[in-house]
């Protein structure tokens, strides 16, 4: 479960780009579907229903840094 975290000025400016709220990460980042753990970097990722679509928002996390660090944020 990650606890702490910073949002870095990519990601920032990547969910204004897609229209991601702060809010709607931070619940991602607290019940994630899935987490897919990679060396430095946690994927956490869901799926969600919008306008009767499917989408799977992604949360790139650096977790070598202290507090994590999300680094981009997407949606497919």
């Amino acid at each position: 479960m990650l606890i702490e975290f910073l949002f870095s000025k990519h990601s920032l400016e990547q969910m204004e780009l897609r229209n991601i709220s702060k809010d709607k990460v931070v619940n991602i980042l607290k019940n994630p579907d899935q987490v897919i753990e990679n060396n430095e970097t946690n994927i956490f990722q869901p799926v969600i229903l919008e306008n009767e679509k499917k989408y799977l928002i992604r949360v790139f996390v650096n977790n070598n840094k202290s507090p994590n660090v999300i680094i981009t944020v997407y949606k497919t």
